[in-house]
């Protein structure tokens, strides 16, 4: 594991620029799940995730000769605006290489802080091959996103703060990607309090570091697919993996829909915005991934807020559908004058709001005459849906729901 004494010193040099984020007690979140929950909220970081962490640790560590020939990193968004930021706060320059689908939010953050953005490769590895390569070239320092001592240093200077301010918790969950994260972390809570269960949560589609920890050897995956791109690698690091084999208690996995509702959860009943990655935790104990027992005290670290506005569009839609807070339905009607009035006269009666509405009689498998009308409706619940479903059968209405 991470000597204690190196995340101290860690500590000292990341407070400089490095915002001491609030790890607050969340009630509503407590009484949903049945135990004592605190949130590390890192989404408030200056540059919006953890990262910045472990990239100013290892630049400010290295020797001011290699320092100032620059540093290149590979990086899905985080950990790139992490060494931008550190890079400008050294004055020195860098270039970081981004998966080509990676957010725009995460590529302007990178911009904003003086970085230099090469897209290259369809994800993090392949990002991570040409930059390696882009370095030599270069002779330009590589700051490695996870499989890096310094780095995980960095990334554990999040315990101490937890730790400090909680001093008893009984279990801190953290999300995994690459490994550095958790490795950092789990290396300073074994050694302040063994007895301190640390749980990782990957996404069902990168689940690479959970297979090789339930195997007990490195397994690779061939592709990654997931909202919480963050954490999307494909390959175990063999660094960080010898590390959470030794201090990492269990790792679950949490599916997109789950992660997708877990962000949902923490805008609305939270008032927090946060990324894929950084929500996978929630996830975790919304759809009751780990078993508590008796009520414990558990830290959560939200580990990031860049999620891209389009996203946040996306999932806001697929969970007001999911909960019946909206309604879509593609309703035939027979194309003549006073048609469309009845079905809207309908609608009022049973007080359902037109958030939008289509018109379509060309569509080739309706009988001529007919007219489709796709519209989305804001309503109040399942009985609501139900009411409205019931009144246009009897008003003789065709019609499915989407």
């Amino acid at each position: 594991m991470i000597p204690l004494e190196k995340i101290k010193k860690a500590h000292e040099r990341v407070k400089k620029v490095v915002y001491k984020t609030p790890f607050a007690y969340a009630p509503v979140l407590s009484q949903k799940v049945g135990n004592e929950i605190f949130l590390k909220k890192e989404n408030l970081q200056t540059t919006g995730a953890f990262k910045l962490r472990g990239a100013f640790n290892k630049i400010a560590s290295l020797p001011e000769d290699k320092r100032k020939k620059g540093v290149i990193a590979a990086s899905a968004g985080n950990h790139a605006q992490g060494v931008a930021f550190s890079a400008n706060y050294f004055n020195i320059p860098s270039i970081i290489v981004m998966p080509e689908a990676t957010p725009l939010t995460k590529v302007s953050g990178v911009k904003e802080y003086g970085g230099e953005v090469v897209l290259a490769g369809n994800n993090y590895d392949e990002a991570y091959e040409y930059a390696v390569k882009l370095a030599k070239e270069k002779n330009m320092e590589f700051i490695h996103p996870f499989a890096d001592y310094d780095v995980m240093a960095g990334q554990g200077t999040i315990a101490l703060e937890m730790l400090e301010k909680v001093p008893d918790l009984d279990y801190i969950v953290v999300p995994i990607g690459g490994g550095g994260l958790i490795s950092g972390i789990a290396s300073a809570a074994k050694q302040i309090n063994p007895h301190i269960k640390v749980i990782g949560v990957t996404a069902a589609g990168a689940p690479a570091m959970r297979l090789s920890f339930l195997s007990g050897s490195v397994q690779d995956t061939t592709f990654v697919k997931t909202i919480a791109d963050g954490i999307a690698v494909r390959d175990t690091s063999p660094v960080t993996f010898e590390i959470i084999k030794e201090v990492v208690d269990d790792i679950v996995e949490v599916d997109d829909e789950e992660i997708a509702n877990a962000i949902l959860f923490l805008m609305e009943r939270q008032k927090l915005v946060v990324e894929g990655a950084g929500a996978v935790g929630i996830a975790a104990l919304l759809h009751h991934k780990i078993k508590f027992g008796a009520p414990k005290k558990v830290g959560v670290v939200l580990s990031g807020g860049n999620i891209d506005v389009t996203m946040i569009n996306l999932i806001i839609e697929k969970g007001l559908l999911k909960s019946h807070r909206k309604m879509k339905l593609v309703i035939t009607l027979v194309d003549k004058p006073g048609a469309l009035m009845r079905l809207t006269e309908i609608l009022a009666e049973e007080k359902a709001n037109i958030v939008s509405i289509g018109y379509d009689r060309t569509d080739l498998n309706l009988a001529i005459g007919d007219a489709n009308v796709s519209i989305a409706l804001e309503t109040r619940g399942l009985e609501h849906q139900e009411s409205i479903k019931r009144a246009l059968h009897k008003a003789g209405f065709r019609f499915v729901v989407e």
